[in-house]
């Protein structure tokens, strides 16, 4: 009881010093250190354990925990007053960034309001293959589904996906104050306009499909540079052609000959698929893909 009534003394001390924090997202150890600085100011007893400070703060403060349960590794963060959840989720991994079908939903991409959140980190630099490519190996993998990330967890109605992605050097990723399903506007990393095309035309299905991807095409028309795009498809050195699927959706979206022909230059050796797992397919010689039939 004693040990109760020092920090129900000390709680104004405590709000003023969560309160004056530069974010008011923390992770455990944040917390532990608070409490560790704090303590003797705040004549707190040695007993007064971390869980303690949380459960008290959450009773008595304006203390909440998010847990996380992804499946690579759970997370928990400790959230000081209201803060919208794209903040929070940024906190996730050091230098995170929203892409796919969030990035298109935050550049105006697309018409849908879309439950699946995307977040990428990326991978630790890897040495390229020097495996080169063959036609049977790219023939058979795009006879498969499309691999996705198992690392997902279903969160306040929310289908949020922490992605482990191919190490860009973060080529393209910027830092912006956006609105994403309400008019609080909050300052997220994020790809690009140019990026977010080449991600959505790699991965489709983290984009809500092919038709999806080539709105987004139409709907970037007026905005997105293809010079940028370009350079960056040359940086970024796919080992697929995916250039040649770019290509086809900027055909198709009405983009400039003189824009198309920034794709051209791009070798074209080999045949290739707009999407994992098509089943009837129709053949477009100029860009040596295969699309779905009707499409």
């Amino acid at each position: 009881m004693a040990n109760q009534s020092r920090i129900q003394i000390a709680k104004p001390d405590i709000v003023r010093c969560l309160d004056g924090q530069p974010a008011p997202v923390f992770k455990l150890s944040d917390l532990k250190r608070i409490l560790s600085e704090q303590r003797q100011g705040w004549r707190l007893a040695q007993r007064t354990t971390t869980q303690d400070f949380i459960d008290f703060l959450e009773q008595h403060g304006k203390l909440t925990t998010f847990h996380f349960p992804f499946p690579h590794r759970e997370e928990t963060r400790f959230v000081w007053g209201s803060v919208p959840l794209l903040e929070v989720l940024s906190t996730l991994k050091p230098r995170c960034y929203y892409s796919h079908y969030t990035a298109m939903r935050m550049h105006g991409l697309t018409e849908q309001i879309p439950k699946t959140i995307y977040l990428n980190h990326e991978q630790h630099l890897k040495s390229q293959s020097t495996g080169g490519l063959a036609q049977e190996r790219i023939d058979a993998a795009f006879r498969r589904k499309a691999r996705e990330s198992n690392n997902v967890i279903d969160f306040r109605g929310a289908r949020i996906y922490l992605i482990n992605g191919k190490n860009t050097a973060e080529l393209g990723v910027t830092s912006e104050s956006v609105t994403y399903d309400s008019d609080t506007s909050v300052t997220v990393r994020l790809t690009s306009l140019e990026r977010t095309l080449i991600d959505i035309a790699v991965r489709p299905a983290y984009a809500g499909g092919i038709f999806e991807v080539m709105k987004a095409f139409r709907l970037a028309k007026e905005h997105a540079s293809v010079n940028a795009l370009a350079a960056m498809l040359q940086t970024i050195d796919h080992t697929y052609p995916y250039h040649q699927v770019i290509g086809f959706y900027l055909e198709r979206a009405g983009y400039r000959s003189s824009q198309l022909d920034l794709i051209k230059r791009f070798p074209m050796r080999y045949d290739f698929y707009l999407a994992h797992g098509m089943k009837d397919m129709h053949y477009i010689d100029s860009w040596r893909l295969y699309i779905p039939k009707g499409l």
